[in-house]
């Protein structure tokens, strides 16, 4: 389709009323991407790069995608799940003249299509969220030429490093996924609250009381419970990692394993990454009325082709709230069909934190601009002080003061001299 002077796909072009309305709520709360894009606009800082997304496409991703080209770029994008796309910012990005490709709920020919067309606008940058537009770029278009690309989850992240690691990557990945003002913060505060949020407006249950278990104890498993515990559930932790679980175990979680998990549960939150972590064994014992939901950005980690299997009736119940029911009776909850449940269910991550997350992609972007020709094809985490510019620019922005050390006590630190 075309309008606006630019190519689309996209559901409903009369939503974009309310998707700019939205998009500018989600801006007023991201001061540090506002700071880049005043710089970016004034330095022209991406000028002649054309940039090719597939992300979420939410209201603090079109944020990311004006600041782009506030910077000189241009963008196009597609969405990097189908479920996680509100068609509301679809609509306005287009009416700003950003082509996007993305439709809620739109089907796997589709999603690959929409990620072609994007290619299709032969990008010098990537942006990536889960590997899949990368994925592409190595089996079904590995002549065509990437300067370089930026990963935004923890999943595509391991992709990549396997890709790199097979020694098939082709091109250098900045992992941002793997910055501290990324993981530490995006991970463990937006995967923890919006995940819940996305369980609560599904289901509306109270969480206090519930045996909630959660699998995985990486920065999003470890948010989750967090939250979870907060609002007086009791956790139970699934995790393989012994460092990681023993943490577990010392936050005060109760930490076993799957099958020891699986009859107690009343609630179970994955966000580990792999795939079938809840399966047939674990359903076979499950309580009657039991909520399962998935924080991991695959559709993998329950099995519900085994649950489909077992089941002899399906409904939806509620909005994103489809009931199974097994051959004896019980029924087993799954919330937006097992996808990402934050923003399957809900609208993600609030945009207070997302700030940090899409700072370090237009900075990436910037630092990728620069040095992509020189820079072999690796997987690169974010330069340190580019990582803790953020940082500063979010604390300054909160109110917060940030010491700074005196000559003598810098002095102290790089010394080994000094004794007792």
């Amino acid at each position: 389709m075309r309008g606006f002077a630019v190519e689309y796909d996209i559901a409903d072009q009369s939503l974009a009323e309310l998707g700019g309305r939205r998009i500018e709520w989600a801006a007023r709360r991201m001061p540090v991407l506002g700071a880049i894009r005043e710089r970016f606009e004034r330095e022209q800082t991406l000028a002649g790069v054309t940039i090719g997304a597939c992300m979420h496409v939410t209201t603090e991703t079109a944020n990311l995608m004006l600041v782009l080209r506030a910077g000189g770029a241009a963008v196009t994008l597609c969405a990097s799940n189908p479920l996680s796309t509100q068609d509301d910012v679809a609509a306005a990005l287009v009416a700003e003249g950003i082509p996007v490709y993305a439709i809620r709920g739109e089907d796997a020919g589709t999603f690959y299509r929409h990620i072609d067309a994007v290619l299709d606008t032969n990008p010098d940058l990537v942006f990536d969220d889960g590997a899949d537009m990368t994925t592409v770029l190595h089996e079904a278009r590995s002549d065509q030429p990437i300067l370089g690309g930026m990963e935004e989850t923890t999943t595509g992240v391991i992709r990549l490093r396997a890709m790199a690691s097979d020694d098939v990557l082709r091109f250098p990945v900045v992992a941002v996924n793997d910055s501290d003002t990324k993981h530490l913060f995006d991970n463990r505060h937006g995967t923890g609250q919006s995940s819940l949020d996305g369980i609560l407006r599904a289901s509306n249950i109270l969480f206090a009381g519930k045996n909630v278990v959660v699998a995985g104890y990486g920065d999003c498993g470890l948010g989750i419970a967090q939250r979870a515990d907060g609002l007086g559930a009791k956790v139970i932790v699934v995790e393989s990692n012994p460092v990681r679980a023993l943490a577990a175990a010392m936050d005060g979680h109760r930490v076993m394993t799957t099958d020891e998990a699986g009859p107690l549960g009343d609630v179970f939150i994955t966000a580990t990454g792999d795939i079938h972590v809840f399966r047939k064994q674990h359903f076979d014992v499950m309580k009657d009325g039991v909520i399962l939901a998935n924080a991991g950005h695959f559709d993998v980690e329950i099995d519900l082709k085994a649950l489909s299997e077992m089941a002899v009736g399906y409904r939806e119940l509620r909005d994103n709230l489809g009931e199974y029911t097994l051959e004896d009776g019980r029924r087993l909850l799954v919330v937006a069909e097992g996808r990402l449940v934050n923003l399957g269910a809900a609208e993600g991550h609030p945009a207070d934190v997302m700030d940090m997350s899409f700072a370090d992609q237009a900075l990436a972007a910037e630092w990728l601009k620069e040095n992509g020709a020189s820079l072999e094809p690796k997987v690169y985490v974010l330069p340190q002080d580019l990582d803790h510019e953020v940082a500063r620019l979010k604390l300054e922005s909160m109110g917060g003061g940030l010491e700074q050390l005196t000559d003598e006590q810098i002095e102290y630190l790089n010394s080994w001299q000094h004794g007792t």
